[in-house]
């Protein structure tokens, strides 16, 4: 396994991403919860990253609303299910825990969708923030909550600041 790592700069601080033999395996932000060891990263190299610099750059400003980058997905076969739900979510709209874990086929394992959603290892591309509370609300987020309503309100055309 050949990695290596960039780091960017986004209107939510730095994002470091991660490659696996030149494929995207992580994003991450600063003081992300759950984010692996800096050393597990690989040696800094920018060349991996051209595709997925260039569509974050168009997100960013509000010219992509879906990434169509190849990913490498690291997780169980149930996270990875869950992430592929997450990024089934369409920009702009959120689901609950309990939505997703009934799509699942399993209305009961919300949790589960939850813990298996703080997991997510590629952040903003597979929109874990687009998942709330039942209630509504914000809840969890690895990033922190305030990146996360920061990223919802620029989905649904607020002002980013």
């Amino acid at each position: 396994m050949n990695r290596h790592h960039t780091v960017t700069d986004s209107p939510y601080g730095p994002l470091t991403l991660v490659a696996e033999d030149g494929v995207l395996c992580g994003l991450y932000m600063t003081d992300q919860r759950h984010r692996p060891p800096q050393e597990t990263f690989g040696p800094r190299d920018d060349t991996p990253f051209g595709a997925a610099l260039d569509q974050l750059t168009a997100y960013f400003a509000g010219e992509l609303r879906a990434f169509t980058l190849p990913l490498r997905l690291n997780g169980t076969p149930f996270q990875r299910t869950v992430w592929d739900h997450l990024r089934a979510i369409p920009y702009g709209e959120t689901r609950t825990y309990g939505e997703l874990a009934a799509a699942l086929g399993n209305p009961a394992a919300s949790r589960a969708v939850g813990l298996a959603n703080g997991r997510n290892p590629i952040g903003v591309i597979v929109p874990c923030h687009r998942v709330i509370g039942a209630s509504g609300g914000l809840t969890g987020y690895g990033g922190g909550l305030e990146r996360k309503r920061r990223l919802l309100d620029f989905e649904r055309g607020a002002a980013l600041f």
